[in-house]
């Protein structure tokens, strides 16, 4: 009894020492390793790390598109994907077993054949084989791959030190007490790293061979094991080619030593010779399908939506890292065929090189998901002729801004927000105003818009424009005098108050000093002076679509984690801003000027009328042209979906769109609506009471 625990005691202490050795550091101290004695180098399992129990392996996440099976684009640092020991090519396994640890099923987690092996062979020169066990060598890429830990915490897992390899040691006991063999196989095929940026056999068959690790041949599974020794400058790809295919012949002639394939089989799989098939994964929003390009502007839109998100993170570089590690699978929002349809009708207006840009959003009420972001640029950071810093290649966020982007002016379509305004404040639908061609407004300003220092707006087509009109007929034909007297008697902070509750964000430094400081003398703000972008306008047309209920853009249907559950971040977050009739209301004067017909027949006059003929079901919206026509936009929304579109100059708001582009961007806005809802039943929208619409909500001040 005591002469078997003396010679488990002094295997264990030589497998450290002789470890230590072939690792060029002192030998283990003999009278050291006594005094720890053997339970302390046999640590209970129970005392292990959490991150050896439960490895947390950095896993790529996966982007796909709403159908669920369209993949966009992956995020990872490390290229990875777990696959189950049973699909994995039984070759695999034997040619790894042979390569690293031939007696992998029998010894107990540390081999002291194998150590005295390794010293042998390395005496006289330069270290060539290593002691370490498979298991050991699982333990250290754990602890040295833990994305939990930091980047010194991780260096310190593979410092070559006497104290390490104890540890090593203790811990591969551990697991070999707990674990079956082949779970820790299993585990250690998928964490290693086999060099080209793929850690793991399911990532490293891919990246080798293009196929799964299931069928992999005899040939290609010596190359894999043989890289594993070094995988940062053997690999075939980006590395030493020549160094690998020695390896390969290495491995291969180990497997015969060791019996697990006839000399025969070695000899056909040199015969046969090794060809590589490399596949490299998609990796963030660069690498989008080439043919779909387009998609990238969504899947930028996308990763500012993560980094926001405080669950995956208390900062943005950790949010980035949480996606780039956590192996989330996460269906998004986009549409690829509303997608599509958009992309393809925006081009037909302006084309890839154009200086002017028809940035488009598509949303959906009610959930605030958005489905489509087309723009005519190419994602890429490729350089531009001077001068062109958005074209024909731009990675900056044209569609729903930041980063630069502050928007563009949105004209008229500013107007919903005064119309609202105006609503709560409890003046009804059929408020009568004289219109007249220009008005002599309380506002100072200077320079042409100026009659003596006060603001003095006019109309734009007076004929058509000037007269006795109500917020149905003077929101049809956008009659400027009305909305700025409708403003002057609500009050212009009101209307800015309004547009932010809508989700409009002020990214214009001067605008945000505006609506924060002077919003009750910013009289011109209900003529769309203010930059905005297609993203912020859908968003707002369709809280007011979905009869007053505000919901957050929202680029994901869900987000699953690692273990496939399903993480309340892909909720909509709406809330009600605004009464239930007050949106109704709104919505009944803004089907005046596309073309349709108010609940209380008073639409007359339309700066859109073909669009309702054409869509063929109820709809409201706007248009809007810039001052000197610098941009043209259109929003139109039904109670299933809302477009919005902004014809512009991004690199030069001097230049104007062109009041002809209006007709191109209606054309746009109402196609993509219908070929969006072509199967969807048609749905009008809820009529408000009469109460609003002839006498107000009484709640006048």
């Amino acid at each position: 009894m005591i002469q078997a625990r003396l010679h488990k005691l002094l295997t264990v202490t030589m497998a450290g020492t002789l470890a230590g050795l072939v690792l060029a550091v002192a030998a283990l101290p003999l009278g050291l390793v006594l005094g720890l004695g053997f339970s302390s180098l046999a640590a209970p399992y129970s005392e292990l790390p959490e991150h050896l129990v439960t490895p947390p392996t950095a896993q790529r996440s996966e982007l796909y598109a709403a159908d669920g099976a369209t993949l966009i684009t992956s995020f990872y640092e490390e290229n990875r994907v777990e696959v189950p020991l049973t699909e994995v090519a039984p070759v695999m396994r034997k040619a790894l077993l042979a390569a690293e640890d031939a007696r992998f099923y029998e010894h107990s987690g540390v081999d002291l054949r194998g150590i005295v092996r390794a010293f042998t062979a390395n005496q006289g020169g330069p270290v060539r084989q290593g002691g370490s066990t498979l298991t050991m060598q699982y333990v250290r890429n754990v602890l040295s791959g833990d994305p939990t830990l930091s980047e010194e915490q991780r260096k310190a897992a593979t410092e070559v030190s006497t104290a390490r390899k104890i540890q090593e040691i203790r811990y591969a006991l551990a697991l070999e007490r707990e674990l079956g063999k082949d779970e820790i196989l299993g585990r250690y095929l998928n964490i290693v790293y086999f060099g080209a940026g793929a850690y793991g056999i399911g990532a490293a068959s891919r990246r080798y061979f293009s196929k799964s690790p299931a069928d992999l041949t005899l040939a290609e599974a010596a190359l894999l094991a043989g890289l594993v020794r070094s995988p940062h400058t053997d690999d075939p790809i980006n590395g030493d080619a020549d160094a690998a295919l020695r390896q390969w012949s290495h491995v291969l002639d180990r497997m015969v030593e060791t019996g697990a394939i006839p000399a025969a089989e070695a000899a056909r799989a040199r015969a046969e010779g090794l060809t590589l098939k490399t596949s490299s994964e998609p990796d963030d929003c660069a690498a989008v399908p080439e043919d779909r390009n387009d998609w990238a502007f969504f899947c930028d839109y996308f990763t500012t939506w993560w980094n926001a998100q405080p669950a995956f993170g208390a900062s943005v570089d950790e949010r980035h890292r949480t996606l780039r590690r956590g192996g989330f699978r996460i269906v998004s929002s986009l549409d690829p065929k509303v997608q599509r349809d958009a992309q393809d009708r925006v081009l037909t207006v302006y084309d890839l090189d154009s200086p002017h840009a028809l940035p488009t959003a598509v949303v959906q009420p009610g959930t605030g998901r958005v489905l489509a972001m087309a723009v005519n640029r190419t994602y890429g950071v490729e350089p531009n002729p001077a001068g062109q810093q958005n074209r024909p290649n731009t990675v900056n966020q044209l569609v729903a801004g930041g980063d630069g982007i502050e928007g563009y002016q949105g004209g008229s379509t500013f107007k919903m927000f005064t119309l609202l305004a105006a609503l709560e404040a409890g003046m009804p639908l059929n408020t009568h105003f004289d219109s007249p061609s220009r008005i002599v407004t309380r506002w100072p300003v200077s320079g042409p818009v100026s009659c003596g220092g006060q603001w003095c707006p006019g109309n734009a087509n007076p004929e058509w424009m000037d007269g006795d009109r109500t917020m149905w007929t003077a929101f049809g034909r956008s009659v400027n005098t009305y909305f700025v007297w409708l403003t002057e008697q609500v009050g212009a902070d009101r209307a800015v108050e309004m547009a932010e509750r809508l989700g409009i964000v002020f990214r214009s430094d001067d605008d945000a000093r505006r609506a924060r400081y002077s919003a009750r003398d910013w009289g011109p703000f209900v003529l769309g002076v203010a930059s905005t972008t297609p993203l912020d306008l859908a968003s707002a047309y369709a809280t007011v679509a979905a009869e007053g209920i505000r919901c957050t853009p929202l680029p994901v249907n869900s987000v699953a984690d690692r273990a496939g559950r399903t993480l309340d971040v892909a909720r909509p977050d709406c809330r009600r801003v605004l009464d239930v009739d007050v949106a109704r209301a709104a919505t009944d004067a803004a089907r005046c000027p596309l073309g349709d017909q108010s609940a209380f027949g008073r639409c007359d006059g339309a700066t859109a009328a073909t669009l309702r003929p054409r869509l063929g079901r109820p709809v409201m919206g706007k248009t809007g042209s810039s001052e000197g026509y610098g941009t043209e936009t259109v929003v139109a929304a039904t109670p299933q979906l809302v477009v919005a579109a902004m014809a512009t100059n991004p690199d030069d708001p001097r230049d104007p769109a062109g009041e002809q582009a209006q007709v191109g961007v209606v054309n746009v806005v109402g196609g993509i609506l219908g070929t969006a809802l072509r199967d969807q039943p048609v749905r009008d929208f809820a009529p408000p009471t009469e109460q609003i619409a002839r006498y107000g909500t009484g709640r006048g001040d």
